[in-house]
């Protein structure tokens, strides 16, 4: 996922704004944000679970919390893309407690190449990468797997990140590296 929203201009954001403002008042109005950002939410969830049809329906149930609760957000310096995540993160989460199952984790090209080094030798052969990226990830704690979830396979700023997990945008930077080099390591273990 491409994420662009928080890199939007001021008169972007205000608009935005605007549009939470008056769906607030009259929920017919919050059809723009459910245009502007069901794919991008859709997308982040999918990558979470085994199927699309899944996916849709929690993604449905993100927006139906989103209009719910609309008179709850707070512009607070970040998109209202990031509120939007978290609400998704959290259904993808409340999912698994629920169903007790293993999380699903779609690794693409892109996503390996971000993640691994850029020794050349190490990019002749993706197939063994990935297994050696898969052994990494299942090794670590679900929280510390979400920091790299949102990071690389989402693309997300670290302010976003930091909304959706409820911490500091420093925190999250520092979190997020951290767990980059430990995966790192553990793909270097033989």
């Amino acid at each position: 996922m491409n994420n662009t929203s928080y890199h939007k201009t001021s008169e972007e954001i205000q608009m935005e704004l605007d549009i939470i403002e008056k769906a607030k008042q009259d929920p017919k109005e919050f059809a723009p944000l459910y245009e502007t950002y069901f794919k991008p939410i859709l997308q982040f969830i999918y990558q979470r679970l085994a199927t699309k049809e899944l996916a849709v329906d929690i993604t449905q149930n993100t927006f139906v919390k989103a209009l719910q609760n609309l008179h709850r957000f707070q512009y607070k310096g970040v998109p209202f893309s990031a509120w939007l995540y978290r609400i998704a993160f959290n259904e993808v989460n409340d999912y698994y407690r629920k169903k007790a199952t293993n999380r699903v984790v779609n690794l693409e090209d892109a996503i390996v190449h971000r993640l691994c080094t850029d020794n050349e030798e190490d990019q002749i052969d993706r197939s063994f990468q990935i297994k050696k990226l898969h052994h990494a990830i299942r090794q670590l704690k679900q929280e510390d797997f979400n920091f790299i979830e949102l990071r690389y396979f989402d693309q997300l700023a670290f302010a976003e990140i930091a909304a959706i997990l409820e911490i500091t945008e420093n925190n999250a930077k520092v979190k997020t590296y951290r767990i980059l080099e430990k995966v790192r390591k553990l793909m270097t273990i033989k």
